[in-house]
Formats: C-alpha cells, structure tokens, sequence
C-alpha cells in the first residue's frame, strides 16, 4: 500500500448526487480524499474549512452558476479549478479558463480521463520550480525571481497562478530561442495536452497582461508565427 505522509484532498461540486458519487468512488480508489458540496454557497463554505488541493467545479448549478463560483474562488484562492462542462459547450470551457479555471473535463467522461486530468493538473501546480541564479533583472522594468516566485514590474509585485510561472520560466530558461506550441503543452501542462493548443495563446494573453506595458505590443514574450513563441534575449542585450 502506497505510504502517502499527506492526503490530496479534492473538493466536488455539483448538484447531481450520482455525479459526485461516480466522482468520489474513483477519487477514492486511487487514494484522494473526497470533499462533497451541492451548491455554490455550500461550496465556498467549505473551500474555507476544508482548504482542498483542487476543485472540481460544475458549471450548471441552482443557486449560484460555476462561473459564479469560480470568481469567488479566485477573490480568495489559487487552488488548481477544474470545470465540469456539457458536451459540445465551447464557450462555457472557454468562459472558465479565461476567469481562472486551470482546466475542464467535458461530460460524460470515463473513470480514466476524470483521474488522468486531476493527477495532471496537481502535477503542474505542485511540480517545484527548478532553481536558477536568484534574481533575473530582464530589464529595468521586470524583475524576475523564481527561487521565491517573485516577479516585479515597475517595482510592483505581480500575483502569477502557478501554470503561469511555470509558463513564464520556460519560456525564460529558453530566451532567445523559439519555443514550439507543442513543446510548451508538454513542458508546462504534460504530454496529456498535446491536442489543446488553445491552453497556451490563453496563457500567453494571461502573461502579457501581467508583465508588458502595452499587451498589444509585446517587448517580452514574442510571436513566432505558425510556430510557438520566443522569450526576449535579454542576456545578450545586457552584455552588448
């Protein structure tokens, strides 16, 4: 039996109690801990108590929609979120991951797929980020400090969700050089995701917003094309 010194805890939310059953029976068989809730303002509540490791957030609910529910989690919360959406909704898995949500799994989905989102997303989220030389002074605008997930633009500290570190060190451990989309699906959110190009031009929008100065404009994080993205080359631009 796997010797586990903490248990992942993962709060469920959705109003059908046989769809938080088949959840929570498959959770538990591979040893997550199940935090139950029906409704939005039942879910908050115990986002509070409970502190989970990531939610599962449906998006149809009574009282409160997910996407409701979503923006109050994001008020007080990084936890990882992942949206429970109904086949063939587009916009509703796109309307989550713009508001925050780190994920969606559509219904109906299998015992396997449901297990192999959740592990994914915990894996990125929890994955430490690998140390490099202490403060990284791109420019005198940004500042980057990956020993203490820290990063500053005009002397302001700028809040970043852990995908979007770990996007951000990727793409500048590589400055200079053009990453490929599928390079960076596999790097920032696992092999998994080879199919969801999507993740990164969000992402990539996420990041401008937080560190450029005119988004529209990028002078950091640069578009390579029908290719991927490059990282400006601020090493070389620091030693000429």
């Amino acid at each position: 039996m796997e010797n586990r010194t903490r248990v992942t805890r993962i709060l469920v939310v959705d109003d059908e109690e046989r769809m938080v059953r088949f959840i929570r029976l498959n959770l538990e068989h591979d040893g997550f801990q199940v935090v139950e809730a029906y409704r939005g303002t039942q879910a908050m509540d115990k986002l509070r108590s409970t502190l989970p490791d990531l939610v599962l957030l449906d998006v149809m609910m009574p009282d409160l929609d997910g996407f409701e529910v979503l923006q109050m989690i994001r008020e007080v919360s990084s936890v990882p979120v992942i949206m429970l959406t109904a086949k063939g909704e587009e916009d509703d898995r796109v309307r989550g991951l713009e508001l925050g949500a780190d994920d969606y799994i559509t219904k109906p989905f299998s015992p396997r797929e449901l297990v192999s989102r959740v592990k994914a997303v915990l894996r990125r989220t929890e994955a430490s980020t690998p140390s490099t030389h202490g403060l990284i002074e791109i420019d005198d605008r940004l500042k980057i400090d990956f020993d203490r997930r820290e990063v500053w633009v005009d002397n302001q500290l700028v809040q970043l969700r852990p995908t979007e570190y770990r996007l951000l060190y990727h793409l500048v451990q590589n400055a200079g050089w053009v990453i490929t989309h599928d390079q960076i699906l596999a790097k920032v959110w696992g092999y998994e995701y080879r199919d969801e190009p999507h993740y990164v031009r969000l992402y990539i929008n996420y990041l401008r917003k937080k560190i450029e100065k005119d988004p529209a404009n990028p002078q950091y994080i640069l578009t390579e094309r029908g290719i991927g993205y490059r990282f400006v080359d601020f090493r070389r631009q620091s030693s000429s």
